[in-house]
């Protein structure tokens, strides 16, 4: 009878870790949004006097046109995350948001729309939030 139960096992044990990673792709232990988690980023803003010093540095560069400090900087952001409004490619452009300490260009960046329209991302692309300005 104990090795009738034991040939159970490694079925069993498959079926769990199907069912685990179902369910972390589906976003169930992280607020369950869904999609990693990710909310839309439509719905979250952030004033820019409320940002990291070093994001305002950034908003005052791409308001004045540069200098940027990195080459990537203005480059055309494709949102292929699809977390930002649907637009044509060319639409968006990303600009770096230096993290102190951090070895490389770290994950804060601020995505700016042809329309005018600024989002930061302190997480390099996982959610966004509406930059409001007074």
């Amino acid at each position: 009878m104990a090795a009738r139960g034991r040939s159970w096992a490694p079925v069993a044990g498959a079926v769990a870790l199907v069912l685990l990673a179902w369910v972390l792709g589906h976003g169930a232990f992280d607020g369950g949004a869904g999609s990693g988690g990710r909310a839309p980023s439509s719905s979250s803003t952030v004033a820019a006097s409320v940002l990291p010093p070093e994001a305002r540095h950034t908003l005052a560069l791409i308001d004045s046109g540069g200098p940027f400090p990195y080459d990537q900087d203005g480059v055309v952001f494709e949102n292929r995350e699809g977390l930002l409004p649907a637009h044509d490619s060319g639409y968006y452009h990303e600009y770096t948001v230096p993290t102190p300490g951090s070895p490389d260009r770290g994950a804060r960046r601020i995505i700016a729309g042809s329309a005018g329209e600024l989002y930061y991302t302190g997480d390099h692309y996982r959610s966004f939030e509406r930059i409001t300005t007074p």
